[in-house]
Parts: C-alpha cells; structure tokens; sequence
C-alpha cells in the first residue's frame, strides 16, 4: 500500500467522470476544513493481509491527524502512486474497513465517491508534517 497523506486547511471536491459502471451515479460536492487527507493506493500484494494492512493505515492517519492537530480524516482512493492495483472490491472492502474502525474512535471521518474522477481543491500549509509518504509493505 502506497499512502501520501496531506493535511489541508481546506480541501474540496466535486465529482466529475464516473470511471467504475457497477458504482451508484452521484453528484456530489463537499469542502471539509482542518482535515488529514489520505491518498491510498491499495496494491495487489495487499490483498495478503488484509488485517495487516488495515491496521498499518488505520495508525498512520491518527498519527498524522494528531501531529496536524485535526480530528477530521478523508479516505480517498488514489490508484495513482503505484502500477501495483487490488482489486475493486478488495479495495472498496479495505476502505470501508478502516472508515468504519477509525469512526470508533474520536475522529471524524469519510471517503470521497468511489469510482469517480474529482476536480480537487487542496489547501495545504507549508509545514514539515503537512505532506508525509508511507509505503506500508504487506508481512
């Protein structure tokens, strides 16, 4: 799993191109402040440990949302940082997966549609911690 993580003073976005037919049409457009984006990249050797790896990017985005000072998280499907591609439905089950244990906790948190291409807007200050890289490798 590739994750590029980016805290935004704002990030937006609307959907625009639906790439995915099985997936519901939807229009939708959100702006969320003080948030922890995480880009993730879910990759074939992923679909491994499921569990491993849940609980690897479940971590890293409390980390990094507490080092940002945010309670706010965004799960959005990047299937751009790595040639390396899950299936749709292990990527889509990961996602909810890991939504659903971070909503458990004191953060609030979402997904962006998945499926769709998106304009985006992204915010992000010129801080050290603002954009972190982790490349969670599957034991």
């Amino acid at each position: 799993m590739k994750l590029l993580m980016i805290y935004a003073d704002r990030f937006k976005y609307k959907t625009t191109t639906r790439t995915i037919e099985s997936v519901p049409e939807i229009n939708r457009e959100e702006a969320i402040s003080n948030v922890l984006v995480g880009f993730v990249q879910v990759e074939k050797e992923d679909e491994e440990n499921q569990q491993y790896v849940e609980t690897k990017l479940v971590k890293n985005l409390k980390w990094a949302a507490r080092k940002n000072s945010t309670k706010r998280i965004v799960l959005h499907s990047f299937a751009h940082l790595s040639h390396s591609k899950a299936s749709l439905e292990f990527t889509m089950q990961l996602l909810d997966s890991a939504e659903k244990r971070i909503d458990l906790t004191d953060y609030e948190v979402s997904q962006t549609p998945f499926g769709y291409f998106l304009d985006l807007d992204v915010q992000a200050p010129g801080e050290s911690l603002a954009r972190i890289f982790e490349d969670i490798k599957v034991k």
